[in-house]
């Protein structure tokens, strides 16, 4: 039987190397935020809230829409959750692999830009991400410049100076300014 030479390059030949050279990963930036941004609501906000929630129980009750009514209440529930219990700090870190939020670690390679933005009056930084979900990663600054965050991600991500909100964002915004829940 005639043996057959694999080519060079898928010789199995002993190497003095090592197959995967290990690089030492550096903490560029560590700190501890709120896991979101969080402003305290007024009583205003809840009894408006309680009444336009109302007022759409009614109209759904009329047409016999009772599980679209369980699905408002719900949604109440969980903005009336959200908005009265204050986020737990999170420790966030950014290396030369990538950024972990708690337990969470994202490699560079799945990240895609950056971007910096203010939200209920706390500076935020919103990195994209390639995949479909999460989407966007959303994290507050706490006490940290977001000039040292930006020196650090920019070796690894393109900065985005202008966005341009969606639809959505547009849509909400002028909803908050048009019916506001509370008084500013």
């Amino acid at each position: 039987m005639e043996e057959k030479s694999l080519p060079k390059g898928h010789q199995n030949e002993p190497s003095n190397q090592p197959q995967n050279p290990t690089r030492e990963v550096k903490t560029l930036l560590s700190w501890s935020a709120p896991g979101r941004p969080f402003r305290k609501r007024s009583r205003q906000y809840y009894l408006t809230s309680l009444l336009i929630m109302f007022f759409v129980e009614i109209v759904l009750f009329l047409f016999s829409q009772y599980m679209l009514m369980a699905l408002v209440i719900s949604f109440v529930f969980v903005a009336f959750a959200l908005a009265s219990v204050p986020p737990r700090d999170f420790k966030y870190r950014i290396s030369t692999e990538g950024i972990t939020i708690e337990d969470h670690f994202f490699l560079w390679q799945e990240l895609y830009d950056f971007y910096f933005m203010k939200r209920e009056g706390t500076e935020v930084l919103h990195v994209s991400t390639r995949a479909l979900i999460p989407g966007e990663l959303t994290i507050t600054l706490g006490d940290i410049n977001h000039d040292k965050i930006k020196s650090a991600l920019l070796p690894y991500l393109p900065y985005r100076e202008v966005t341009q909100p969606t639809f959505i964002e547009k849509s909400g915004d002028w909803l908050a300014r048009t019916f506001p829940l509370e008084k500013p």
